[in-house]
């Protein structure tokens, strides 16, 4: 059965961090893809910047020319608040999935709906920090080893990009420089994004 990593985010929008996390899980996990997943209404955040259509637009723009990584649309296309659990049972069964998260979505991964459900769907690979031990919520650590099963360590150097960060330099009318694909930049450029 083929394994595809799953990296949900806001991409609001993608930057050089969320493609080499998902380039490293391609390579690290032995994946067949890692689809990238664009939320349409992210409940635990505020609004975002750009409509669903252009954070999927700018998505294609960052993967392409990179084999194994692709979009799925999927919570676009269905609209409404987003809820990973949601999208997990919408997924062809056909492959076993990797959901890719960073540290700090491990820390607050027991406030997500029906976190059991997730956890018991798709194996948790979570990118690490150099240096830095893998914790995970005492609960979710528990419900593990109860159901004999394991985080999956994604070493992943840090990366001082924030989404937030850059939209404040776009405001600001500064560089972003390293931060995003050329070809996103661009379009963010010609759609006046941010600004």
């Amino acid at each position: 059965m083929k394994r595809i990593g799953l990296l949900g985010g806001s991409f609001d929008p993608v930057h050089v961090a969320h493609i080499a996390l998902a380039q490293n899980a391609l390579q690290a996990l032995a994946l067949a893809e890692v689809q990238l997943i664009p939320a349409a209404n992210p409940w635990q955040r505020a609004a975002l910047h750009a409509s669903g259509g252009q954070r999927r637009d700018m998505l294609q723009l960052a993967v392409a020319g990179h084999p194994g990584l692709v979009v799925n649309p999927i919570e676009i296309q269905r609209g409404g608040a987003t809820y990973t659990i949601d999208t997990l049972r919408a997924l062809p069964q056909d492959a076993r999935y990797a959901w890719l998260l960073g540290a700090d979505q491990l820390a607050n991964f027991c406030t997500w709906r029906d976190w059991r459900e997730i956890a018991r769907l798709v194996d948790l690979a979570v990118a690490t920090r150099p240096g830095t031990a893998l914790n995970a919520p005492p609960e979710l650590a528990e419900w593990l080893r109860e159901q004999g099963r394991e985080l999956q360590e994604l070493p992943f150097p840090p990366m001082p990009v924030s989404a937030s960060e850059i939209r404040r330099r776009l405001a600001q009318g500064e560089s972003t420089d390293g931060l995003l694909d050329a070809p996103v930049a661009a379009y963010i450029a010609a759609h006046h994004l941010y600004r």
